[in-house]
This record gives structure tokens, C-alpha cells and sequence, in this order.
């Protein structure tokens, strides 16, 4: 494993990755501090599929379409990496980061996430402007029982409105083969799933702006099997749904507008043999930052927000547990011919169970471009994390005696890029140190790995570098090429007198290598992943390593050139090679398995 890990680390000398940034605009913090790898989504890819390719990515995967998946970035830890879906963030003070599984890619058009800010956005696709009415209708099927249908219809009112509308489907029995450490081979029980999801997007444009509305449901009826060695028969019910809206305007040359507001709701009903429990989750946000361009080269931001959310149990008396929280940002950027900086501060406050906590948290960053196509970039930033209320009140989970979450986040790295002749060539290296003082991490109990609890480690210190490399070549026939990214990331306890002093903390890979590799020719595409782990630990000792083989394969059909309807047929197998690996010891991930299916694009 060790010899294939430096093959792979050698690869990376020869090119580069991703489209970078270095400051983004949000409703929430105005002009920010930012640093930012973009990943354009493939069609039929799952959101770990995705985030997989994303090197300092932590993904907590419990297994099959059923199975929680959160992701944490840098050693920073899933509760402290945030999710947004088209510019407003996603929060459920119930598990303090909702299910990526609820996220359906297929209405995707790029995830972005920001290393600066410890983020990850999900972006819906545009509908197109070529056509009046346009739309797509797929079903795949697969191992395990998996069916996935699909379909969207994208109307173009008018020149400045544009309406989609999408539902989904996800059914599977999730039932497939593991062995057991002694070799046994078994199969998953009671990690089936029923989910149906849907939403609605209205685009608009306007006079120095744009706005877009959108409505999301999510309904899902799984099991929840436990680890393989404390199996489970409990049974979950879940409800997700939000209506928000954002809006952005340039009133003059001097002065810009962003806003957003949100509704969401969820539901989860937890059936077991030990009773059943239910949580009701209500949640209203509204943000607003404001952009000042006082010169060409001089920009200043102010950013202000709220949120408030209430949490309903049979646990709690009354009307639950409720969390009011504000924020507030300033920040300003200067931009010259070579040179650009920004400097910023955050501001955030917490009232809940009548205890409020602040935290006032600087930023600052640099870009200096060396030369055309070669830029040297850094950012330090500060981040603060209070724990949620899962962490500190959960019946049967939570830790009201958790500390706050104070890290230091630092980077610095360079990219170049260069088109010639029909290639895009692209290279990056960064490296980072973030420091954590209490670092909030949960691993599963001794008396039983289903449940796991929440505990402090006192200090991280997490160092580490991302190289990523990528060569692509495009003809009027052709489009071939690829990426190879590696992440190294020793992030271990530094806490003194700790039992685990010196070693890397729970389920952060010391090693991550992901090659991915394509061709397209006249209709044909061909696309490969390979993906490995290594130099992983959890509480109870060190990992296996792993590594697996993906490959897709579709192919385009036109069906009527005068009316632009074609068919595309596609076939995916994953793991290839079988590899026994888990995510999170005792959730073992699928083995080999295939998928394919039709879709139909007018």
C-alpha cells in the first residue's frame, strides 16, 4: 500500500487540478475570506462519490443508500464543516449537520468547497436558455435491488424568469455481502430505503441583478442496521422540507445588495425495541450583507444575520430546546494589478437552555500574481464552533459538559494554469496547519458501538499538504484526459498526559490519492476512478488501508436532430476489484457492484 501511495505521489509532479478562487460574495458573510476548489458533478455520481475526489476530505459513510453520510474537511470534523445548497446554509440544530444523503446530485451542477471558510455548497443547474422547454427522464437500476428514477422539466417563462421542477426516487434493499474479520462472508440486513425527493426552482432576472426561489422536499422511510457487531432492528422515519429564497442587485456603482431567507422543517421518527422517540425541528434564517466598491481596487462589506430554531421531543418539557443565533461580518478587500488582500472579522453569538456565548473570529488573506497563469496564494483565519444541540443534549448522546471548538486555520499554496493548442493543463499545492484547542470528535460507546458519544481532545495539531495535477485535450471530435490529486494530513492529539497523545485522531487518512481519468468520442464516454486510504485510525486502534476501482460507460443517441431529443444508455461498476473497506469500523461499505440504466433529454 505504502509503495502504491508513492507512485501515486509521483504522479502528481508531472500537472493539476481544480478551478480555484480566492474570495466569494454570500448573503451570509458578505465578502469573505475564501479559498476554494470547484468540482463539476457527473451524472449518476452519489454526494460521496463526489466528495471523494476532494483531497483533505473526511467522509463518514455508514453504508449503502441507507446509510448516514456527513464529510469534514482538514481534520476539522463533520459537525464543523458547513453545508450550503445554493447560497444558504443548511442547519438542524437536532444533528447539527443534515444527512448528505437527502442531497441529490442529479440537480446538481457543481459542489465548491471552501477550505477558508470549512464549507462545502451544492449549486443547482441553470435550466438552459436555448430552449423553450427542456427536460430529462431517466431510471437506473442496479445491484442490491437499487432503482433510481428521475425527471426534470426547465420552462423559460420569459427572458428573465425560468421555472424547474424535479422529483427523484431512491429504492433499495441494501442487502449486500460483507466478510467478517474471520472471514465469513454475511449480508446487510435491515438497510433498506424508501426515499422521495422533489423540489421547485424559480430563476429571475433583473436590472443589475437576479433572485431565485426554490422549495425542497425529502421523505424517507430506512432501516438502521447498526454495526455489524451489535446488529439492529430499529427503524427511522425522516422528513425534510424548506422554502428559501435569495436575491442580489447592484443599486449604483458604489453600492450592491445580497439577502436570503429560509423556512425549513424536519421530522425523524426513531422506531425501536427500546421505545420510540420523534424530533420535530423548525428553523427561520435571514441574512443580508452589503457590498461598498469605494475605487476599482477597494472594496468594503458589512454582513448580518440571524437565525432561530426550536427542537420538539417527548424528552423535553414545554416548548423544547430552542437556539437563537446572530452573526454579523465586516471585511474589505484590496485588489491591484498583481496584488490582492482581504481582511475580516466575524462575529458570532448563541443563546440556548438560557446560556449565550460569543466568539469574534479574524480572517485575513493574500493573492500575488508571480506571472500569467501562476499565482501564489495564503489565508489564516480563525474558527469558532459552538458545540450543537445533539452534541450537548441529545437523550442518550449528548455531553453538556462539551467545550467550544477554537481552531486556527492557516494555508498557503500556488497554481498555475496554462491553455495551449487544445489543452487545459492545471497544477496546485497547498500546504496548511490548523490548530484545535478542544477539538469536538464522537466515537462509538464500549457498551454499544450504535451509539456514539461526543468528547472533547483537548489539542490537535493537523499539518499537512494537498498536490493535485490535471491534463485535459478538446477537438471537434475528441475529449480526453484527467486529474490525480494527493492529500497528506498528520493530524493527531497533542493533548498532555492523553492516553492517545501523538497518535492521528479518529478517522482522519494520513494518505488520500484519487485518480480519475476520461475520454469522450462522438457520443462514447468512458470515465475511471481510483480512489485509496491509508494511515487511518478510531479510538479503539489503527485501520486497514483500501483502495477501489470505479468505472462508468455511457453512450448518446440522437433521436430527432430537428427537435433535439436524444437517448443515452449508461452502465457504472463499482469497487471492481471487491475491496473489503470501511468507512467507520463496523459499517462495512458495499463490495462489487453494477448499475445501468436510460435516460431520455429533449
Amino acid at each position: 500500500m505504502h509503495d502504491i501511495i508513492l507512485i501515486a505521489a509521483c504522479l502528481l509532479t508531472a500537472g493539476t487540478p481544480d478551478t480555484l478562487a480566492t474570495a466569494t460574495v454570500t448573503a451570509e458573510k458578505g465578502v469573505i475570506v475564501s479559498r476554494t476548489d470547484t468540482v463539476k458533478t457527473v451524472q449518476g455520481e452519489s454526494v460521496t462519490d463526489a466528495l471523494m475526489k476532494i483531497p483533505g476530505m473526511q467522509m463518514s459513510d455508514l453504508g449503502g443508500s441507507a446509510g448516514l453520510k456527513t464529510a469534514g474537511l482538514r481534520g476539522m470534523g463533520t459537525a464543523n464543516t458547513s453545508i450550503y445548497i445554493d447560497g444558504v446554509k443548511v442547519g438542524n440544530i437536532q444533528s447539527g449537520q443534515g444527512d448528505l444523503g437527502m442531497i441529490s446530485l442529479e440537480n446538481a451542477s457543481e459542489v465548491i468547497v471552501d477550505y477558508a471558510q470549512n464549507s462545502i455548497s451544492f449549486n443547482t443547474a441553470r435550466p438552459s436558455s436555448d430552449k423553450v422547454v427542456s427536460g430529462r427522464a431517466s431510471m437506473e437500476a442496479g445491484s442490491f435491488g437499487t432503482y433510481l428514477p428521475y425527471a426534470r422539466i426547465d420552462w423559460n417563462a420569459s427572458g428573465k424568469v425560468a421555472l424547474s421542477a424535479y422529483a427523484s426516487g431512491n429504492f433499495s434493499k441494501g442487502d449486500y455481502k460483507y466478510a467478517l474479520e474471520d472471514g465469513t462472508v454475511s449480508r446487510r440486513a435491515n438497510n433498506d430505503i424508501e426515499q422521495y425527493r422533489g423540489g421547485l426552482d424559480i430563476f429571475g432576472k433583473m436590472n443589475g441583478g437576479e433572485w431565485h426561489g426554490k422549495a425542497f422536499f425529502n421523505s424517507a422511510e430506512r432501516g438502521t442496521p447498526g454495526s455489524v457487531s451489535w446488529p439492529s432492528e430499529d427503524r427511522q422515519k425522516d422528513m425534510n422540507a424548506f422554502v428559501q429564497g435569495t436575491f442580489s442587485k447592484m443599486f449604483s456603482e458604489i453600492y450592491s445588495l445580497k439577502a436570503s431567507a429560509k423556512g425549513a422543517y424536519d421530522d425523524i421518527f426513531y422506531s425501536s425495541a427500546w421505545g420510540d422517540s420523534r424530533y420535530r425541528q423548525t428553523e427561520l434564517q435571514v441574512n443580508t450583507s452589503h457590498l461598498f466598491t469605494i475605487t476599482d481596487w477597494w472594496k468594503v462589506s458589512a454582513a448580518v444575520g440571524g437565525a432561530w430554531d426550536r427542537l420538539l421531543s417527548e424528552s423535553y418539557a414545554g416548548n423544547g430546546m430552542s437556539r437563537f443565533s446572530a452573526n454579523g461580518a465586516a471585511s474589505t478587500r484590496f485588489s491591484l494589478d498583481r496584488f490582492s488582500a482581504e481582511l475580516a472579522a466575524e462575529y458570532i453569538m448563541v443563546s440556548d437552555n438560557g446560556k449565550t456565548r460569543h466568539a469574534l473570529s479574524p480572517a485575513a488573506s493574500v493573492r500575488f500574481n508571480v506571472f500569467e497563469g501562476f499565482h501564489i496564494n495564503g489565508f489564516a483565519r480563525r474558527a469558532y464552533r459552538i458545540p450543537t444541540f445533539n452534541e450537548l443534549y441529545y437523550v442518550g448522546y449528548g455531553n453538556p459538559d462539551l467545550e467550544c471548538e477554537d481552531a486556527w486555520l492557516s494555508d498557503i499554496g500556488v497554481q498555475w494554469y496554462k491553455n495551449m493548442a487544445g489543452w487545459t493543463l492545471t497544477a496546485k499545492a497547498d500546504g496548511f496547519i490548523n490548530i484545535l484547542k478542544d477539538k469536538i470528535t464522537s466515537a462509538p460507546s464500549a457498551e454499544d458501538p450504535n451509539i456514539w458519544l461526543p468528547y472533547n481532545i483537548g489539542k490537535v495539531f493537523s499539518s499537512g499538504a494537498d498536490v493535485c495535477a490535471s491534463a485535459y485535450y478538446t477537438d471537434s471530435k475528441w475529449k480526453a484526459g484527467g486529474s490525480v490529486r494527493y492529500s497528506y494530513q498528520n493530524a493527531v492529539d497533542k493533548t498532555p498526559d492523553s492516553y492517545t497523545y501523538g497518535q492521528q485522531i479518529p478517522y482522519v487518512a494520513k494518505h488520500t490519492a484519487v485518480i480519475d481519468a476520461e475520454a469522450s468520442y462522438c457520443g462514447w464516454r468512458l470515465n475511471i476512478i481510483w480512489n485509496c486510504r491509508d494511515g487511518r485510525n478510531d479510538s479503539t486502534g489503527e485501520m486497514p488501508a483500501w483502495n477501489t476501482l470505479d468505472a462508468g460507460l455511457d453512450k448518446k443517441f440522437v433521436l430527432s436532430a430537428r427537435h433535439d431529443i436524444s437517448l443515452k444508455a449508461f452502465a457504472r461498476a463499482r469497487n471492481i476489484t471487491d475491496t473489503k473497506y470501511e468507512l467507520s469500523r463496523g459499517y462495512p461499505m458495499p463490495g462489487r457492484s453494477f448499475s445501468g440504466g436510460i435516460a431520455i433529454i429533449f
